[in-house]
């Protein structure tokens, strides 16, 4: 068991029950969000060429400067010409020019723009799956509803499944403050705003995680708001809905009994385990929580022990965020432990 102290270079440090100094890595820290210079989805890949086109007119403009600059220091006006003031020849000719040059390309980078954001506002074919994620300060309920069916209707949070090839409709909405719900390989910004919902599409061509991101500033961990879109073959994508909408199963094991009654009465007025009578709505859905690879919002890779610590350690590992942190007795640890790695 460890104790967070403190965030350095995307790496947590840990003092483990040992006493020594370890180091536990973050989410992603080898997956910098350079990624929106590659496109791994339809919904993607016309920002990409519109954000390399305009990085290349700027790199072309910096030249451009850059070289008149340079001609213009080596330049030496005749001795006579330098007392002439405002007599200078074709100064006005290289003005216009240069005014005519920059409206040509500021003209051509706001119609290209204009096509694609059309090319992006809706998919090339019906969505075959509609979800609504909601941010909070700061983590992300994703909400799996079917409106003919609500028995195929289950929430989840900061990991979204998708299926390879198929568009997805996303809605998003805001419980607090402004945030903004970026894909870089899948599509590209979108806001959450609290009081309406906005929509965006994703899609990917390949199998793969692709990581998310909060980018409106939006608080005290707001580079801890990450999470994953997780992109599987339809097979696969069905198997794992399937286990999604399973409730929690029943406790038997004495163990497990009383880790969840622990659970009951320290974490059921916040988080909900579908199956039994914990239905917290402030904090992220728990039936499947096994199931995820990352906790706290892509803080911490989902262990036993990193569960535990961000449940005892919750305002050292992630400050400011609505989750206490909890002492418990290292009976109790046990007992709760044991319960939630039944929920998977």
């Amino acid at each position: 068991m460890g104790v967070a102290l403190k965030s350095r270079s995307r790496r947590l440090l840990y003092i483990s029950a040992q006493g020594t100094l370890v180091a536990s890595p973050l989410a992603y820290a080898d997956a910098p969000l350079d990624y929106f210079l590659h496109a791994a989805g339809p919904a993607a890949t016309p920002t990409m060429h519109l954000g390399w086109g305009l990085a290349a007119m700027c790199v072309a403009v910096v030249i451009i400067i850059a070289l008149l600059l340079t001609v213009a220091m080596a330049r030496r006006r005749p001795e006579a010409a330098s007392r002439a003031i405002g007599k200078e020849e074709g100064g006005m000719r290289w003005l216009s020019i240069g005014v005519g040059v920059s409206t040509v390309a500021l003209l051509v980078s706001l119609a290209y723009t204009l096509v694609t954001l059309q090319a992006v506002a809706q998919p090339t074919l019906t969505p075959g799956l509609n979800i609504t994620v909601t941010a909070y300060d700061w983590w992300w309920k994703v909400d799996y509803a079917d409106d003919s069916d609500a028995d195929n209707r289950f929430v989840t949070a900061n990991e979204i499944h998708i299926p390879v090839g198929v568009p997805v409709r996303i809605g998003l909405k805001s419980a607090d403050v402004i945030h903004a719900f970026w894909v870089p390989r899948l599509a590209g910004k979108t806001q959450a705003i609290p009081g309406q919902t906005n929509r965006q599409w994703i899609e990917a061509d390949t199998p793969g995680v692709y990581r998310g991101q909060c980018t409106q500033f939006c608080g005290a961990q707001h580079a801890h708001m990450a999470f994953d879109v997780v992109a599987q073959p339809r097979a696969e994508f069905d198997a794992w809905r399937a286990a999604q909408l399973r409730q929690a199963a029943v406790p038997v094991d004495d163990a497990v009994q009383a880790g969840q009654k622990i659970f009951m009465d320290r974490c059921a007025g916040c988080h909900t385990v579908r199956g039994s009578d914990a239905a917290g709505m402030h904090a992220p859905d728990l039936t499947h929580v096994g199931s995820r690879e990352r906790l706290a919002a892509g803080t911490l890779t989902n262990t036993p022990e990193h569960l535990l610590d961000w449940i005892r350690h919750a305002q050292q590992i992630k400050p400011d965020s609505l989750m206490p942190s909890f002492t418990l007795k290292a009976q109790d640890a046990a007992a709760l432990s044991a319960y939630l790695a039944t929920l998977r």
